[in-house]
């Protein structure tokens, strides 16, 4: 037997105000998508904003149904409102941002899991990274440089 050790590396920012003009405004995009969320079952408001390589910046939110599953994430609302609007571009950056009406959100709430998933099929396909921030309501910021920093394990097209 032998043991494979997998490590990731994040950078941490102690608040927004340490982040470039560029990814503050991205922020601003995502809290303004993340006030808009549907979300009356969980009280958990997500908002995701994505940054194009022709600088067109896209959101998306939360929308839950009572039909838990039926729900869908932020990110993946996000990434699929750029494809569709902008199938030609790839995504640079992404920021994540998240709430509670029930307690203050201070801990950096990254992607879930089939969002995680979702990413990697993109982050492959353009064959460039994206990097991801992500932030509770307040608090520290935290970013990866890839989504394999966040998925070193991916799933992807070559196995099937």
């Amino acid at each position: 037997m032998k043991q494979i050790d997998i490590t990731t590396t994040l950078t941490q920012y102690d608040s927004l105000e340490a982040l470039s003009k560029e990814v503050q405004l991205l922020f601003k995009k995502a809290i303004e998508a993340r006030k808009k969320a549907y979300a009356p079952y969980s009280r958990f408001q997500v908002g995701a904003a994505i940054l194009l390589n022709n600088k067109q910046i896209v959101t998306g939110n939360n929308q839950e149904n009572a039909a838990y599953p039926s729900g869908m994430c932020a990110e993946r609302v996000a990434v699929w409102n750029a494809y569709s609007q902008f199938p030609e571009n790839t995504i640079t950056k992404m920021v994540i941002t998240a709430t509670s009406l029930n307690k203050k959100v201070t801990a950096p709430i990254p992607p879930c899991g089939a969002c995680r998933q979702t990413l990697s099929e993109y982050e492959i396909n353009q064959k460039s990274p994206i990097k991801i921030y992500f932030m509770g309501e307040i608090g520290a910021v935290y970013k990866v440089d890839s989504l394999k920093a966040l998925l070193p394990l991916m799933f992807d097209n070559s196995v099937l």
